[in-house]
């Protein structure tokens, strides 16, 4: 549509017909926002299957299900489909309200205290469950549900067994371990009252860039589709045996769908693929646990193909519960309904009619989305219909959870067991995971198996360290600000070396650094990624250390005085590390192995005897990279990895010189843009005005926020720029930032230039600042007052700044939050369109920075 009053009409029709036909249009494009529309009619059935699932409905149990909805009110059955987290609800809240299940998230703890023991977790959930089922208020007796991201252990408890993260245990390839690892998940759950964990991720990775690729075991659709149904097993259980019974927690497949392949790797970014290969690799997880009877599966952040998958009804509804027959519920990810195209935390009737059934709202958003859900269905906007759904598939998976028959948390069968959290049985098998998931990419002269009675020398920073052996989601989200007391019963990798050859008789000697006083017979390094969890892990190519290689450093310099050197190599996901693979004579993928860093000396080591006691036996389950930009390689790409999908060298294995090629391949950055703001805020940057201490999020319509007003307005054409107004009545703020710190390294590694057009209308005199946010502090702003003085009042120009100005003033390019900051205490008015980060041209930058 353009304002043009040169247009011509080509409809020959009357106003009122016009204004139907417009009408029709507006609400046809809402659906397709929405995933409705044109989605919706597609037949699901040419690609999607109809799964034979192993847990049946059961009459009986439908029965009850259908006497307990007619006799619950609306209220209540909305409080069904909320789940806060415990951060933000007391008990008394789950009393009044009788909330349908809630959660702990990552680095959230009963009573705020990362120390707490399991008495507290069950304290807590005892309390909680016994105020759902108060009646003495909203009449309600359904017991409420805890949900937790047990992702590799119950990791979020102190004292847990933490297994391998998943990209490790891909490399083992035992189904049946990971039932193991499984069981024993529930069992450690079971002991903290806790009813359901938000496990297994089967995400199919396919950008190895993306910051959750440990999460994922393969890039091998299958590997996953057989996991996911041994985890689900673990966890919950066989049907017919013991489905769900005492020892066994509900499992949760997540994110559905298509998380692993976002654009670029990107979180929560848009996945493009079609709708076969949407099946044929990224819902194989799917088939393979829904199948063995999942009880509830988790939506995603991302997108499909612009349509965000939590208001995607074609995916949810169409797919997933119609062709697929899945009959559990649905459940939201954290504030996720939210990021649908008009929605909000607090309100979001799309993600119901699409059939999402229970909303995950983590914030104090919980109680206005409560009211305007129930409003909604008063007023019509969603179905009573979709509500009954949603809250009969909350009702069938806490029936076959045995939840309204089982005694209350704190009287279970393991509640309180704390032997279980733990146990040496539990750990035994963790290192077993540890041990097979190793693989072992070089052995130059055959330095490995390593002899126990010699001199050993441990260095690197990760060498004591079980907090980063254990990555992301371990006791806080991040996987930071841990200490080895944090994990107590647990074993760093260090230790494990040293009770090994200690018990043999040789010496292991602790040195971060590399230095020693004695030369040591052998060096063995434990370094790699420092711990991250999903967004703050997200990357733009893969070199290892880009720009401060202080590893290398020590590798070379222990190499170069004659001492072998053993590489362990921590890591979320493979990287590029060959000039760190040339300066090893042994090179170890150890992947995030957990709490038990034993295990990694369990394979290192000749036994006391000189014997081989466990040999490799991992092998990659993701394509190695032979360039730092090689970051999409799968198998049967067509591209050459450095090594390949299933490599891995075992002691029998002929050993042979390798020499890597250490020049790293840029030529795909050389030309790169960013958009920020192009026509429209582009993702993953969302627009905030305000004040500079509470800002708000916007898009292109009319705003007035403290300090700030804007509206959209025509630069070339309709609603192509934002006109921003700043009162002077404090400091105001135009930001774009993301909910994750972004790594734009390439652009400062190259060199490139902030770019946006300008037309100013009134500047004041103070300073204009332009800046840039980081994960942490970033460096002092830019004035660029006396640049935008130098631009003519009323018309559009182009402005450009050298991003190294923003390099010396202290940006940290790896870790970019907002790359777009203008505030300013002066009245002044402008407008802004096309802003970016692009290569800086031949033409000469409208500043310098000298």
């Amino acid at each position: 549509m353009s304002n043009s009053d040169n247009s011509v009409s080509i409809w020959p029709l009357t106003p009122s017909v016009k204004l139907i036909a417009i009408v029709i249009l507006f609400v046809a494009a809402a659906y397709w926002i929405a995933g409705v529309g044109s989605k919706e009619r597609r037949d699901a059935s040419k690609i999607w299957p109809v799964l034979e699932l192993e847990v049946k409905q059961d009459a009986g149990i439908e029965r009850k299900i259908s006497q307990l909805l007619a006799d619950m009110t609306l209220e209540q059955k909305i409080a069904q489909m909320i789940q806060p987290e415990i951060g933000d609800i007391s008990v008394e809240d789950m009393r009044r309200y009788g909330f349908g299940s809630y959660l702990n998230g990552g680095g959230s703890f009963p009573n705020g205290n990362k120390h707490a023991t399991p008495s507290d977790w069950i304290a807590l959930a005892e309390a909680m469950y016994q105020a759902s089922v108060d009646d003495s208020i909203d009449g309600s007796t359904i017991p409420t549900m805890w949900g937790t991201d047990a992702v590799h252990g119950h990791n979020n408890v102190i004292g847990a067994t933490l297994f391998p993260h998943n990209i490790g245990l891909g490399a083992a390839n035992n189904p049946e371990l990971i039932e193991k690892i499984a069981t024993i998940t529930a069992k450690e759950v079971m002991v903290t009252g806790i009813d359901w964990v938000f496990a297994p991720t089967v995400a199919v990775v396919r950008d190895d860039r993306w910051g959750r690729t440990y999460e994922g075991y393969s890039e091998d659709p299958q590997i996953v589709k057989a996991y996911a149904g041994a985890i689900v097993r673990g966890l919950q259980g066989r049907a017919n045996a013991d489905f769900l019974g005492d020892e066994r927690v509900i499992a949760t497949v997540k994110h559905f769908l298509g998380d692993g392949g976002t654009t670029d790797g990107v979180d929560q970014g848009d996945n493009t693929f079609a709708e076969q290969q949407l099946f044929d690799i990224h819902a194989q997880g799917y088939v393979g646990g829904i199948s063995v009877g999942a009880q509830t599966v988790m939506a995603s952040f991302n997108s499909w193909n612009g349509v965000k998958n939590h208001g995607n009804r074609y995916l949810l509804t169409s797919v997933l519960k119609d062709q697929m027959g899945f009959d559990g519920l649905v459940v939201g990810d954290w504030n996720g309904h939210g990021q649908i195209y008009d929605c909000s935390n607090e309100s979001c009737p799309q993600a119901v009619n699409a059939g999402l059934d229970v909303y995950m709202v983590p914030t104090k958003a919980w109680k206005p989305l409560f009211d305007n859900t129930l409003a909604q269905v008063n007023s019509g906007v969603i179905p009573i219909e979709r509500i009954d759904d949603a809250v009969t598939r909350v009702l069938r998976v806490k029936m076959r959870a045995g939840l309204f028959d089982k005694p209350s948390p704190a009287k279970r069968a393991l509640s309180g067991n704390t032997a279980l959290i733990g146990a040496k049985a539990h750990r035994d098998v963790a290192r077993q995971a540890v041990r097979e998931s190793l693989v072992l990419l070089k052995n130059e002269g055959g330095v490995l198996p390593l002899s126990p009675t010699q001199t050993v020398m441990v260095a690197g920073d990760g060498a004591d360290n079980i907090g980063k052996q254990s990555g992301g989601w371990s006791i806080t989200w991040q996987g930071t600000y841990n200490t080895n007391a944090d994990f107590p019963g647990g074993s760093s990798i260090y230790s494990g070396i040293q009770a090994h050859v200690t018990q043999a008789g040789g010496k292991a000697l602790l040195s971060p650094n590399g230095d020693y006083a004695v030369k040591p017979d052998v060096a063995i390094v434990v370094f790699g990624e420092n711990p991250y969890a999903e967004g703050h892990g997200d990357l733009d190519n893969l070199e290892y250390q880009r720009g401060n290689k202080h590893d290398l450093a020590l590798l070379q310099k222990l190499k170069a005085q004659g001492i072998p050197v053993v590489a362990v190599f921590i890591s979320g996901r493979p990287m590029w590390v060959n000039a760190e693979i040339n300066a090893a004579d042994a090179f170890v993928a150890a992947w995030l192995p957990g709490s038990e860093g034993e295990g990694v000396a369990e394979v290192l080591f000749r036994d006391a005897s000189e014997g081989v006691q466990f040999d490799f036996s991992g092998k990659l389950s993701f394509s190695w990279p032979s360039s730092p930009t090689q970051t999409a390689i799968n198998r049967f790409d067509n591209d050459t990895p450095l090594f390949p999908y299933g490599y891995g060298l075992t002691y029998a294995d002929s050993a042979r010189s390798m020499v890597l090629n250490e020049k790293a391949d840029f030529v795909t950055v050389q030309n790169q843009y960013m958009a920020i703001f192009d026509r429209a805020v582009q993702a993953p940057w969302v627009m905030m005005i305000g004040s500079k201490n509470e800002q708000l999020s916007v898009d292109g319509s009319e705003t007035q926020a403290e300090v700030v007003y804007l509206r959209s307005i025509d630069k070339n054409v309709q609603e192509d720029a934002r006109l921003f107004k700043f009162n002077g009545q404090g400091e105001g703020v135009v930001r774009f930032r993301s909910n994750f710190p972004r790594d734009l390294r390439a652009f400062i590694e190259r060199p490139s230039m902030l770019s946006f057009a300008v037309n100013i209308e009134q500047l004041g005199e103070q300073a204009v600042n332009l800046s840039m946010g980081c994960e942490a502090d970033c460096g002092e702003p830019i004035d660029i007052s006396t640049l935008l003085a130098k631009q003519p009042i009323g018309q559009w120009q182009t402005v450009t700044v050298p991003l190294n100005c923003f390099a010396k003033s202290g940006v940290n390019f790896a870790k970019v939050n907002s790359p777009f900051s203008l505030s300013s205490a002066s009245k002044m008015s402008l407008s802004l369109a096309d802003i970016e980060f692009a290569p800086i041209t031949d033409e000469k930058p409208s500043m310098s920075c000298l």
